[in-house]
């Protein structure tokens, strides 16, 4: 039984955080519900404080051990992959080789098991500057130490949870090495004192990655393992922090760095974890970016900004953007990628806003030449939310009208109450103290009354004259209603206008991504709707970057509107379908077209909304087995 995917199952609950039956898991999956059982009664094995999965009438949800599961860490495993690791480890630490049968006898396996597992060795080694050479049975690592270190790193990554960068995750993954234990979480906490107190700003998501970088080099050096001197001509900020993380080594790892370890530490930091400070001026951020980068950002940005009629045009987020794109190439050059512990759910909650980011990698990738790996996207992606944030934030404020009876200034107090409140979320235009209000004539979107309201719906909310915590619970709660039925209204008029009946397909077949795509590309090539490069360029977004937004749903899509109008082709799983590293159960194969760029918003984040909710998808997909009845049951659910 695969300990991978009792992981995966595990950490599909905790993102759930409610109940699912065994048969939707074995959707999802592409298991029976029997083995869904099997991997709930093996996590429960493993664990140690509580429960990982809880069990009821309504199905499975992680329960309070399941934590600590993900991050126990099995001793004595032979599985093959931990014991792929094991093997790779002791190459990387036996500089002049390992014995093929004194290692079998170690690991307590086969003389042909150890070969097959050195022939799965010699597969992880494709694409690295490491090779193994073998002297009858003396098997050697060969390659440089920048090299050796990248693939401890990749092992290290490996064995950690996913989207987990703590830094006990990291010690566990480094477990054997020269680091100790106590060390790693004080030498963290030290390191981003002393790199805010220089002036820079420090990414917590990624600080813990170089972090594991850190602990990988001290290793090394303890070992008689150090780099050579670092190469002229390095950055004038590489020698301050080189010597911080020096110092830091030094009391809290027992390991001196020579000047080559520092500098190349150093440039890690500066490359992955930091940018500039407010008390850096633009003039001097500027001075870091080659003006080819900022001009490629510029230029991206901006064709951003028109595509999808989004606000991003702004000299301080270009600026901060293409320091950010400059170290990205510095990190492609050493194919040293950052790995962000957020990608997933950036694109599940925000995907309208991780899709701009696809479509900026995509432009610098074709100006700039450098791969962009999804979690480099989902950086670029914090970036423009972080820019774009405000903006939703207005988009998202309802109108409101308070109707409070005048004595004396009480309307005035409720009215500040609302506002330090509600004010992120509620905007009040106005306030109306007469006891008999024209009701009909109230236009905002909510209306807050200390009075029996004259009129029905959900917009009316009764609340007490002096504001108290329930009112604001009912108000919010009210407020977040309307928002989502606006939401889902567009969405239903959109949809009704967009899907084709002749393009829906069920059951699905789980034959591949790229094969699932041309399927239900041609259906809509067939109708006239896209042309046959529609469905390549579709192929070529893919590709970048997963479009599995949810656990159960992918819209694959292309960057260009260039369908002859607004469709979606729909294709049903009668389990689920292998897509990206997961697997999905509705693919939406959407083609939007250059006249209707309002609607791409619309359709594509409300649909992820509506496939995001696990007891929504099981009944679309198990009462959708036609075209009219999957769009019947879709619109039952968004009407709610």
């Amino acid at each position: 039984m695969s300990r991978q995917r009792q992981d995966q199952l595990l950490q599909t609950l905790l993102r759930q955080d409610d109940w699912a039956t065994a048969a939707s898991l074995a959707d999802l999956f592409g298991v029976t519900p029997r083995s869904i059982r099997s991997y709930v009664a093996a996590l429960n094995a493993r664990a140690t404080g509580g429960d990982a999965v809880e069990s009821g009438p309504a199905g499975y949800r992680a329960g309070a051990g399941a934590h600590a599961t993900l991050r126990a860490r099995a001793t004595g495993e032979s599985a093959p992959r931990d014991r792929l690791h094991t093997v790779v480890r002791m190459l990387l630490d036996e500089s002049e080789g390992i014995d093929v049968f004194a290692t079998a006898e170690r690991l307590h396996v086969s003389e042909a098991t150890l070969e097959a597992d050195l022939a799965r060795v010699r597969g992880l080694l494709d694409g690295t500057e490491l090779r193994l050479e073998r002297e009858r049975e003396t098997v050697r690592l060969l390659g440089t130490e920048i090299a050796q270190r990248r693939l401890l790193s990749r092992l290290a990554h490996d064995e950690m949870d996913a989207g987990s960068f703590h830094p006990e995750s990291i010690r566990r993954a480094l477990t054997g090495s020269a680091v100790a234990a106590h060390a790693v979480a004080p030498f963290k906490t030290a390191l981003v004192r002393e790199l805010g107190a220089l002036g820079y700003y420090v990414n917590e998501l990624a600080i813990s990655d170089v972090l594991l970088h850190i602990a990988i080099a001290a290793d090394r050096v303890s070992a008689g393992r150090a780099l050579e001197t670092p190469q002229p001509g390095a950055s004038e900020e590489i020698p301050k922090l080189g010597g911080v993380i020096t110092q830091l080594a030094a009391e809290h790892f027992g390991v001196a760095l020579g000047e080559g370890d520092s500098a190349h530490l150093a440039t890690l930091v500066l490359t992955r974890a930091i940018a500039p400070g407010q008390s850096v001026g633009h003039d001097v951020a500027r001075s870091g970016v080659d003006q080819a980068v900022e001009a490629a950002v510029r230029a991206e940005i901006v064709q951003a900004a028109a595509d999808y009629q989004v606000d991003l045009v702004d000299e301080a987020f270009i600026l901060r953007l293409a320091l950010h794109v400059q170290n990205l190439l510095r990190r492609a050059e050493e194919q040293a990628w950052t790995r962000n512990p957020l990608t997933r759910s950036l694109k599940s909650s925000y995907p309208m806003i991780f899709e701009v980011a696809v479509s900026i990698a995509s432009g610098l990738h074709d100006r700039l030449g450098a791969p962009i790996h999804d979690d480099e996207i989902a950086y670029i992606a914090m970036h423009i939310g972080g820019r774009l944030e405000r903006s939703r934030k207005a988009e998202s404020i309802l109108t409101a009208t308070i109707v409070c009876p005048g004595y004396y200034e009480l309307h005035e107090l409720l009215r500040s109450s609302v506002d330090r409140s509600l004010g992120a979320s509620v905007e009040v235009t106005s306030v109306v103290t007469s006891v008999d209000p024209d009701w009909d004539a109230i236009d905002t979107d909510l209306v807050l009354s200390t009075i029996e309201p004259g009129a029905n719906g959900d917009r009316y909310v009764r609340i007490q004259p002096f504001l108290t915590e329930a009112d604001v619970e009912r108000v919010s709660q009210a407020a977040a209603r309307m928002r989502r039925t606006r939401r889902l209204t567009r969405l239903r008029e959109e949809l009704s206008r967009y899907f084709v009946a002749d393009a829906f397909v069920r059951p699905l077949q789980d034959e591949g991504e790229e094969a699932v795509i041309r399927r239900l590309g041609g259906l809509l090539v067939g109708a006239g709707l896209i042309a046959g490069d529609y469905v390549e360029n579709t192929i070529v977004r893919e590709r970048m970057s997963s479009t599995a937004f949810t656990d159960a749903l992918a819209v694959p899509h292309a960057l260009q509107m260039t369908a002859q109008r607004t469709a979606i082709a729909i294709g049903v799983a009668d389990g689920s379908v292998a897509w990206g590293e997961g697997r999905v159960q509705v693919v939406a194969l959407a083609a939007f077209s250059e006249s209707d760029r309002t609607a791409f918003q619309t359709v594509f984040e409300q649909l992820v909304e509506v496939f995001s909710e696990r007891e929504s998808v099981q009944r679309i997909v198990r009462r959708g087995t036609s075209f009219e009845a999957f769009l019947d049951e879709l619109v039952a659910v968004i009407d709610g």
